[in-house]
C-alpha cells in the first residue's frame, strides 16, 4: 500500500483529494497537512511515500517543503497539485525533485492515470516486480517526464492502459476481459483491446479457458518473469 500524505491549506480541497486518493486501489491516505511546516513534521514522523503537495499556500510554499526534503535522507516523491498555470512555476517544481504536476481543478480519473503510473515505476524501481512490457517503462518515463503518448495506438489513453495494468498485477490468476472491464469500468470491447495491445507487446499472456459449450473465452494473465 502506497502512503499518501495531502497537503492544501483549503479544508474543502484537501478532502476532497483525500477522498480521490482513498479511491485508487493502492493508495491510502496517512493524513492531511494544512501547511508546509505540518507538513514536513507529518513526513518526519515516517510512514508517508507520496506528497500530494499543494504549490501556493500561506507562509512555507510547496516549493519550500520540496527544497527542504532535499535535505531528507530518505525523502517521499512529490506530485505538486496547483492552479498554477505557468511554464516555470512546472520547470521550478521539477527541478526540486517533483515527480509530477496537475492543475487544479482537476478529475479523479487524471489523478488516478498519475497515481497508475506512479505505482507502476514505484514497484519496478524498487524491485517488487518485472514490469509488465516495454510500453509500461515507456509510460512510467513518460508519465515523470510529462512527455506524450504518440506512441499508443489511436483511441488508446495511457490512464486506461495502467488501470487495465493494474487490475491484471492485482490478479495473479488473470482475468477474462468482461472481469477487466467490470475491474476498470470500461466495456468488454474496450477491456479486450487493451488485453490485446499487452499481449502484442510482451507484457501479458491468453490462454483459452474450457468448461462451457461453445467458443472458449480467453483468459489475460501477466506474463511470468524469467
Amino acid at each position: 500500500m502506497i502512503r499518501v500524505l495531502v497537503v492544501d491549506d483549503q479544508e474543502v480541497v484537501a478532502r476532497a483529494h483525500r477522498t480521490f486518493v482513498d479511491r485508487v486501489p493502492g493508495f491510502t491516505t496517512v493524513s492531511i497537512a494544512r501547511d508546509g511546516a505540518a507538513a514536513l513534521e507529518r513526513i518526519r514522523r515516517g510512514g508517508v511515500d507520496l506528497v500530494l503537495l499543494d504549490l501556493t499556500m500561506p507562509g512555507m510554499s510547496g516549493l519550500d517543503v520540496c527544497r527542504t526534503l532535499q535535505t531528507y535522507p530518505e525523502p517521499p516523491d512529490v506530485i505538486m497539485v496547483t492552479a498554477a498555470r505557468d511554464l516555470e512555476s512546472v520547470r521550478t517544481a521539477v527541478r526540486h525533485g517533483v515527480v509530477h504536476y496537475l492543475i487544479k481543478p482537476f478529475t479523479f480519473a487524471a489523478l488516478r492515470g498519475k497515481l497508475d503510473v506512479y505505482a507502476s515505476y514505484r514497484a519496478a524501481a524498487a524491485g517488487q516486480r518485472d514490469v509488465t512490457d516495454q510500453g509500461e517503462i515507456d509510460a512510467a518515463l513518460a508519465a515523470l517526464r510529462g512527455s506524450s503518448e504518440a506512441s499508443l495506438p489511436k483511441g488508446m489513453s495511457r490512464e486506461t492502459l495502467s488501470a487495465v495494468r493494474s487490475a491484471l498485477i492485482a490478479a495473479p490468476e488473470g482475468l477474462t476481459a468482461l472481469q477487466a472491464a467490470d475491474v476498470v469500468g470500461t466495456s468488454r470491447v474496450t477491456a479486450r483491446r487493451y488485453l490485446e495491445h499487452l499481449v502484442a507487446g510482451g507484457g501479458c499472456e491468453r490462454e483459452p479457458v474450457y468448461g462451457r459449450a461453445g467458443r472458449p473465452e480467453l483468459r489475460y494473465r501477466l506474463r511470468p518473469a524469467t
